[in-house]
């Protein structure tokens, strides 16, 4: 079983897909993101987001950690980073040096992760269709429909995949699940927003 302690720290960390490229132009009136997808422009960034850009395209960050004191992230970085989506990996992390619980990874041009409070009494499950494969960084999970792949890094994320096998509301996973409270909701709220937990019972 998993040993994580009940206080531990959960972290959300942001980086760019790998197949992001940042130029940066010398006058400072846009900077270019070249993907996949094709180009991508950001007109006019200030320097907070040059900066962040520069530290996601190196790996995974904590916006926090990056953004000056006095930046507001919700005003400055976020709507960029929204627009954005479908070059961004989002990780959720936890503070004890054992590396990420687990990522999400777009794959279509059109990937936004909305991190949304899940009712605890309405019922989730995997979505009809999911495919898991084994990798060496984890165990993958992509789905029909789906604009996101889940990389499960750690046992912790698996537990909580694995509960939702069948219909079970997120109280009911965090009272059987032999984890932190807030870590099995934080692995719920990214597979929610990657449509690996729609409602049990409306076609999920």
């Amino acid at each position: 079983m998993p040993d994580t302690p009940a206080d531990v720290v959960t972290v959300h960390l942001w980086s760019l897909s790998e197949d992001v490229t940042v130029e940066h132009d010398e006058g400072h009136d846009q900077l270019v993101l070249k993907s996949r997808w094709g180009l991508d422009c950001v007109d006019r960034p200030g320097p907070e987001v040059r900066e962040v850009l520069r530290r996601m395209e190196l790996g995974p960050v904590v916006l926090a950690n990056v953004a000056e004191p006095h930046v507001d992230l919700t005003e400055v970085l976020l709507p960029v980073l929204s627009r954005l989506s479908h070059l961004v990996v989002r990780t959720l992390g936890v503070e004890d040096l054992r590396g990420p619980l687990l990522s999400v990874f777009p794959l279509t041009p059109d990937a936004p992760l909305p991190l949304v409070w899940l009712p605890g009494q309405r019922a989730v499950r995997l979505p009809r269709g999911m495919v898991l494969t084994m990798m060496d960084s984890g165990l993958s999970l992509e789905a029909d429909d789906c604009p996101h792949r889940v990389v499960l890094h750690r046992p912790e994320a698996a537990l909580v995949v694995a509960m939702l096998a069948w219909p079970v509301t997120p109280d009911r996973a965090k009272a059987e699940l032999p984890l932190p409270l807030h870590v099995t909701e934080g692995i719920l709220r990214y597979l929610a927003a990657a449509g690996m937990a729609p409602p049990a019972y409306d076609g999920g």
